[in-house]
């Protein structure tokens, strides 16, 4: 029973929380902003506590691939500044964390080396002149638009032939003859590209080393073949040649296996000084984020990176100017159709906005600290790619009409890139519908940022509360919604 005092009491009244609303929907919004759209009957209290802290963020953003770059060259002048400051300006998703390919990949339009001469163990004949006429300019023309800058990472598919023991392409290993030269590579690279006025932030040192069913670009490694090249080759190569700062990522493939890689790559103190972290891709399910292998990952190395490298709707043809598609569950990936048996499940049909919502805030959840998407532009069939991979990008052009089709993916993407900074710390979020996925993170202005995402096709009003403050806001089906709540409050 209530004493006296306590029924004389009146309930202590929260004050409104200000926030700015941002919301990409089926129903048509894209990266919108929007009014809270204020509801009394929520059943969802979603409570952000920034007294709990978590993983500091890296970064999100895309890939610079040959193929975007090559497409970007065949549109109007109009058209490529659109594209690029829709990426890298701050009024557009303001990328901050970036990927390109050392010598070609599947999406290049056609196979090269830096080094093609053959036995030039000391490199004497390292170029990157493939890459001027199209890599080099987009990303100075990035550069150029990125007010706050962003940090470059790369990464080879495979050494040149001559130096693998099957003489290919495609699968293969390196020769352990070669570990110095393929060394000397990166550090070459480094100076290659700094002296075109483009600092690299780091490398992972193989692009998928399980191989890719030997379909395009590869060079395989075990996790100990790995982990001695870089203890004994890659990592005293760049320190030598005055390149110690550069940031250097193993492992670089799907997330299930990540276990042995990780208890290899830092497995000892002398192993673990080379290695500043561990990088993912997410080709392993359409659906699943597997947090169990991501916290292992971020347990066995607490203080290391832990970065999505490559994420993409593969083996699928894009929708042309058709948002609906990307919110409909008609995709397909490799899976599908390759997967074993007893590992089908893990591929169903999907829609492509889940897929990356899902994905983005399932890493931020489980100790990831950056998310970066696989090629920026593609065109309508899903390319170019000289194996015909054909894949989807969140901006897919028509260079012979001219025309440029931004999908629901470029704004999901944004909604992070834009709004969680370089530098935020990931915070705690409290919630009571488990059908939501929400994250938080607190940038260094003191802005918060919290995305929130309803996949399902149920409206979900929430109450978010915050230090003293609380707002009710609508969200409807099928919603990405990010919440900015500026330092004021």
């Amino acid at each position: 029973m209530l004493s006296c005092k306590e029924k004389s009491e009146k309930p202590v009244e929260k004050k409104k929380l200000v926030v700015e609303v941002y919301e990409t929907s089926a129903s048509g919004n894209h990266l919108t902003k929007v009014m809270p759209f204020e509801v009394q009957d929520s059943t969802t209290v979603i409570t952000i506590n920034e007294a709990i802290t978590y993983q500091t963020i890296t970064g999100f953003g895309g890939a610079f691939t040959e193929s975007s770059a090559y497409l970007l060259n065949r549109l109007s002048k109009k058209n490529r500044d659109t594209i690029i400051n829709a990426y890298f300006s701050r009024e557009g998703a303001n990328y901050s964390l970036t990927r390109t390919h050392m010598n070609s990949c599947d999406f290049s339009l056609a196979q090269y080396s830096y080094s093609p001469v053959e036995d030039d163990v000391t490199l004497e004949h390292f170029s990157i002149e493939e890459d001027r006429d199209d890599l080099i300019p987009m990303i100075k023309d990035a550069m150029a638009a990125s007010e706050d800058g962003f940090n470059l990472f790369a990464s080879p598919w495979t050494a040149a032939p001559w130096m693998k023991d099957n003489k290919d392409w495609v699968g293969g290993k390196l020769l352990p003859k070669y570990y110095d030269t393929w060394a000397l590579f990166f550090s070459k690279y480094v100076d290659a590209y700094e002296a075109e006025g483009i600092p690299i932030w780091g490398f992972t040192v193989e692009n998928e080393p399980h191989g890719n069913g030997n379909n395009w670009e590869s060079m395989h490694y075990t996790p100990k073949e790995m982990t001695d090249f870089v203890q004994f080759h890659l990592g005293p190569k760049l320190e030598a040649d005055g390149h110690g700062d550069k940031v250097i990522l193993g492992y670089d493939q799907n997330r299930a296996g990540i276990k042995e890689w990780v208890d290899e790559m830092y497995r000892d103190e002398a192993s673990s000084k080379y290695f500043d972290g561990t990088a993912i891709h997410w080709y392993e399910s359409t659906y699943d984020y597997f947090p169990e292998y991501l916290q292992y990952a971020h347990h066995k190395a607490p203080d290391k990176y832990l970065i999505e490298t490559e994420g993409c709707i593969d083996s699928e043809v894009p929708a042309w100017k058709d948002d609906q598609w990307y919110w409909s569950k008609e995709a397909t990936d490799w899976g599908w159709d390759w997967a074993r048996e007893e590992e089908k499940y893990l591929h169903p049909k999907y829609a492509p906005v889940n897929r990356y919502a899902r994905d983005i805030i399932g890493c931020m959840n489980n100790w990831v600290d950056g998310w970066v998407d696989w090629n920026m532009v593609l065109d309508r069939q899903g390319g170019p790619n000289w194996f015909k991979n054909w894949c989807v990008a969140p901006v897919i052009v028509d260079p012979d009409k001219d025309e440029v089709y931004f999908t629901p993916l470029y704004y999901t993407m944004a909604h992070f890139s834009k709004y969680i900074r370089p530098g935020a710390q990931v915070i705690d979020v409290a919630f009571t519908d488990n059908d939501l996925m929400v994250t938080a993170a607190k940038n260094l202005d003191g802005s918060i940022a919290f995305v929130i995402f309803n996949e399902g096709m149920k409206d979900k009003n929430y109450e978010l509360r915050f230090r003293e403050s609380v707002i009710n806001i609508h969200l409807g089906p099928q919603s990405l919604q990010t919440v900015i709540i500026p330092t004021k409050n």
